[in-house]
């Protein structure tokens, strides 16, 4: 893609100022401002259409770069790929979470065997219930014990309907634990409650330890399942975005080619360059740096195919070229040595265009005013 559109209009000014156009018509200069803001309007829509892709590339690039090592073989992998439609992916995330849905039921069933045998044992009736912390008087108790868990409570949550309960086995083991932990932490090592919590919390990592390999390998697929949608959903953005990158394009190519136009009509209004103005043309090139100097040679090869622009060493002969050539050289090299004098970058963009059309409209007017010869 180029970007050469959104250059043109920083120097265009310029252009215009330096050309002293052969036939002074009003209609002209009106017809000069309609398609300079038409063009300005455009590069302001494609500005905004090209900040916002860019923007989506950049955060897409940072994804990739704190994402895993892994990405660039599974990139490799996914070059091929087919992206579903975005109707197809909602219908397949919405069938995906209700099987997983059903997978940890299943897995939260299997845990709640595990808590009926522990609340079956002998020991476990001090935990069935929340503690009586102002019957049994103790005054510090909240002090030492900062979340309270039983469970009763734990066996509560779990039956919960209204959509307030557990979403995952994790997050039950993490309670369970918490009633035995605090009632070691409160209770003196040595006391009945806190030999009965120990106890009962080994035999629960005993058996916690049995169904864990099932609650690791759905977690697994639940998270590989979830990389997967963002995968798909990623592709369908970016397919978007490729679209309309190519739209950008043509629509690039279409606002170059209408600057192309309207650089030759001013160029073909320009007076013929005297052998002072060459002179001076062939001085200010020879000024130039040396990637200038190879822009400048570009553009005389435009119109001179056999020219070797890259060669170590270039002859040009001013005096042969073009008008057209002459005058293209003529703005490059005035756009360079006032850009070595001054930042643009703080310009207004309505005071450019307006001085476009001024310029023009001041051409014609002293065109205009000279005795027709």
């Amino acid at each position: 893609m180029t970007f050469t559109v959104f250059l043109f209009h920083l120097h265009f000014k310029n252009q215009m100022e330096t050309v002293t156009m052969s036939t002074p018509d009003i209609a002209e200069v009106d017809q000069f401002r309609c398609r300079v803001d038409e063009i300005f309007q455009k590069i302001d829509k494609l500005e905004k259409k090209v900040n916002e892709v860019e923007q989506f590339y950049l955060n897409a690039n940072k994804k990739k770069k704190s994402s895993s090592k892994g990405n660039s073989i599974r990139e490799e992998q996914d070059k091929g790929r087919h992206v579903p439609s975005i109707k197809k992916q909602q219908q397949d995330a919405s069938q995906r979470e209700s099987t997983a849905a059903k997978r940890m039921q299943e897995l939260m069933r299997q845990f709640g065997t595990i808590l009926r045998q522990i609340s079956q044992h002998k020991w476990a009736w001090p935990f069935m219930q929340p503690v009586d912390v102002k019957g049994l008087g103790l005054h510090d108790y909240y002090k030492v014990i900062e979340k309270p868990m039983d469970l009763g409570t734990i066996k509560n949550q779990m039956e919960a309907k209204d959509g307030t309960g557990y979403k995952n086995v994790r997050a039950i083991c993490a309670d369970v634990r918490l009633v035995f932990d605090n009632a070691m932490k409160y209770n003196e090592e040595g006391s009945d409650v806190h030999l009965m919590a120990k106890t009962l919390l080994e035999k629960f990592e005993e058996k916690w330890q049995l169904l864990l390999p099932k609650v690791t390998e759905e977690e697994k697929r639940r998270e590989e399942e979830e990389a997967e949608a963002q995968l798909n959903i990623q592709l369908v953005r970016e397919a978007s975005h490729a679209k309309r990158v190519q739209a950008i394009s043509n629509e690039l190519y279409e606002v170059d080619t209408h600057l192309e136009q309207l650089r030759e009509t001013v160029v073909q209004k320009c007076r013929k360059m005297s052998t002072k103005d060459k002179r001076n043309l062939g001085t200010a090139v020879a000024r130039l740096s040396t990637e200038d100097l190879n822009k400048a040679l570009e553009i005389i090869a435009q119109s001179n195919p056999g020219l070797q622009a890259m060669a170590e060493e270039v002859e040009i002969d001013i005096d042969a070229q073009s008008e057209s050539t002459l005058w293209r050289l003529n703005f490059f090299v005035k756009d360079v040595f006032e850009g070595r004098d001054k930042s643009t970058a703080g310009n207004n963009k309505k005071k450019r265009k307006k001085g476009i059309c001024d310029a023009i409209a001041q051409t014609v007017k002293k065109k205009s005013k000279k005795p027709s010869s």
